[in-house]
């Protein structure tokens, strides 16, 4: 087994490079997308006994990493974007959030003799997790005392179910828009361009996930890293000084704020290179789902959490449908619900949704923040209920 943490990163950014020339190569890598693709070679080498469980790298990549990313990619992003979806964005966000309380709940009523006493404590970081991306389990197992046993095959289901609900919502809105034919004609009698007065980012934000607009310079190089390990180490300071707000939102607005300024737009391969590094977390978080960490306790853990993302699943593009939502819209946010914003930011970056990228990330954030209380909250209910 690879236990060297700059080994491990090899393997991982040889992941990517064979992820991302599958995806350009064939068709039907092409469709399920590199990040989708990097999560299950990832899953395959940790399962194999080649990469670890657990590893410098991937706490590497989950902090600094994945953050210096999000910044890079939001420094290409045209904030008017979010005009266009983000009223849709937030209300499919909000009925996914109502889904996995609702999961949260049945997968603890239905699984609770065969994970004991602390069942209603994994309602709660379920329902966190699932409401804004795998930070807040963490978060609320500490606050809980989740037991340990419990909470590593807590982690191991998270990543597993995570990465199968990245793999269902990369195909899912593709199956459902073929059998709709609705949509088809809608798409058929849609304009063939963009009104004038469209941003002119929308249309090339996906192509600069993959590829810079004009060729880089030392300078681009230079100011990217000044700009993303900068806007990184700022937000954590004023974290620290100002702590009624997360560092990740800070993060987010600083990075906002500097994307408006034409001469940082101006700077090549920011979007790109963001898209590097949020592959590289991807496939970390593929690398983390050891599956015999679940075993140590029992399946029940795996059941609970696949039948809380179920019935997610079900409510918000049941309910979404209802409300009008097209699937795109629904599959980010639940996306941006179950993983989070660099989940959501992949996931609208492999489908070519540029104009659904910043409400996605918007929604993942308020995800992260509020999905702790949800937690918290559900939590005290299954104590009360289920009488722990």
């Amino acid at each position: 087994m690879i236990r060297d943490p700059l080994a491990v990163l090899v393997v991982l950014a040889a992941i990517v490079y064979g992820a991302v020339r599958l995806e350009e190569r064939s068709a039907l890598f092409r469709s399920l997308g590199a990040a989708l693709v990097g999560i299950l070679m990832g899953m395959v080498l940790s399962n194999t006994g080649v990469l670890p469980g657990d590893s410098a790298a991937y706490r590497f990549l989950v902090g600094p990493g994945v953050s210096v990313g999000i910044v890079l990619i939001l420094l290409s992003v045209d904030v008017r974007t979010v005009f266009s979806a983000g009223p849709r964005m937030l209300a499919a966000f909000a009925i996914g959030a109502v889904g996995t309380v609702a999961g949260a709940i049945t997968g603890g009523v239905l699984w609770a003799t065969r994970l004991g006493p602390e069942t209603w404590k994994l309602s709660g970081q379920f329902t966190g997790t699932y409401t804004g991306g795998g930070m807040n389990f963490a978060a609320l197992g500490e606050a809980l005392g989740t037991d340990s046993n419990l909470f590593t095959a807590g982690v191991a289901a998270d990543v597993i179910i995570t990465a199968i609900w990245m793999a269902a919502c990369l195909i899912v809105p593709v199956v459902l828009e073929r059998w709709n034919p609705d949509g088809r004609r809608k798409a058929r009698a849609a304009p063939a361009a963009d009104p004038p007065s469209a941003p002119d980012a929308d249309p090339t934000l996906e192509r600069t996930l993959y590829a810079s607009r004009r060729p880089l310079h030392l300078t681009d190089i230079a100011a990217l890293v000044a700009l993303g390990i900068g806007t990184y180490w700022a937000a954590g300071r004023l974290g620290e000084l100002l702590p009624a707000l997360p560092e990740v939102l800070w993060l987010t607005t600083l990075a906002l704020i500097l994307a408006q300024i034409p001469t940082i737009r101006r700077v090549a391969g920011s979007a790109a290179v963001g898209n590097y590094l949020v592959l590289l977390f991807l496939a970390s978080n593929g690398a983390r789902s050891v599956i015999a960490n679940i075993f140590h306790v029992g399946p029940g853990v795996f059941y609970f959490a696949a039948t809380t993302v179920a019935v997610h699943g079900v409510i918000i593009f049941a309910a979404g449908r209802l409300a009008g939502l097209d699937f795109g819209t629904l599959a980010i946010a639940s996306q941006a619900n179950i993983g989070g914003a660099s989940s959501a930011i992949a996931l609208a970056g492999a489908r070519g949704y540029a104009d659904k990228l910043l409400p996605g990330v918007a929604v993942g954030l308020l995800g992260n923040a509020i999905g702790n209380y949800l937690g918290w909250a559900v939590a005290q209910f299954m104590h009360g209920f289920l009488g722990g």
